[in-house]
């Protein structure tokens, strides 16, 4: 696999090096970086196809008709009794249908990328920790990892269900507790990037939805900056002017969708 027509960054000058770019070009002694596919996910340094994006600051996320858009916030400030007083993006959440697609973007090293290291760490946290099963395989952008997880299953979680989805699950399940859910994790690593998707619902088999959020990843622009930064910290996100622009019944509307301390869908982040 290669880059394609991704560009390689610029070389550091000659010069002292700061204890940053010292974490950050540590292992830069090795061979570059390489990409699952030359026709996306984009780096904001190369020539990329022009389309409808939202700006989230460190990603510019296609828009199509269909789409939903929520952002994943984490706590950084919380009061006594522990409940959240600030906190920072993380995540971006593209919904579709009965699909939804979370996606985080990291700071890496120059010449090498983490998606490898991170798809074992992945897989033993899921097959130790979660007591869930781990599957890898080849998909659209390189390797991704196959994951079934146990999920509550509680009355809360059932009477949110719509109903054509709820009379699907097997009454052992319900009797139980608990449900298997299928999670599949996708990574890119880009030039100074890595690049994470999290697909759950319909999207793992349904090849419409799938193909959609594929789209959605596949037109997605990286833009890294030229900070040095440790691997795999978060690239900073920001809330889209789009969202701040809306009208009162569209925020009467979209209230819970980007409610800054609600939690999307359960995905698991890269540590």
């Amino acid at each position: 696999m290669a880059f394609g027509r991704r560009r390689q960054a610029e070389e550091p000058a000659e010069g002292p090096v700061s204890a940053d770019e010292q974490v950050e070009t540590a292992v830069d002694d090795e061979a570059p970086a390489e990409a699952a596919s030359a026709d996306g996910p984009w780096d904001s340094e190369e020539s990329y196809p022009e389309m409808q994006r939202l700006d989230f600051g460190s990603m510019l996320v296609p828009v199509a008709p269909g789409l939903g858009f929520q952002v994943n916030f984490e706590a950084t400030e919380v009061d006594e009794e522990g409940n959240p007083l600030d906190a920072r993006p993380v995540a971006v959440l593209v919904q579709y249908g009965e699909s939804a697609m979370q996606l985080q973007v990291f700071a890496a090293p120059k010449r090498t990328g983490i998606w490898e290291d991170v798809r074992a760490e992945t897989a033993k946290d899921i097959t130790e920790e979660a007591g869930g099963q781990t599957q890898e395989g080849e998909g659209p952008f390189g390797p991704e990892l196959l994951a079934m997880v146990p999920a509550p299953l509680t009355e809360e979680v059932l009477a949110e269900m719509p109903d054509e989805i709820r009379e699907q699950i097997p009454a052992e399940f319900v009797e139980q507790g608990w449900a298997p859910q299928i999670i599949r994790f996708l990574g890119v690593d880009g030039p100074r990037w890595f690049l994470q998707a999290v697909v759950q619902g319909a999207a793992i088999e349904d090849e419409e939805q799938w193909q959609v959020l594929e789209d959605v990843l596949r037109g997605t622009v990286v833009v890294r900056g030229d900070a040095p930064m440790p691997p795999r910290e978060l690239l900073e996100l920001k809330i889209p002017a789009e969202f701040s622009e809306a009208t009162p019944e569209d925020e009467e509307e979209n209230a819970e969708t980007f409610n800054p301390f609600e939690r999307g869908p359960e995905i698991t982040e890269v540590r």
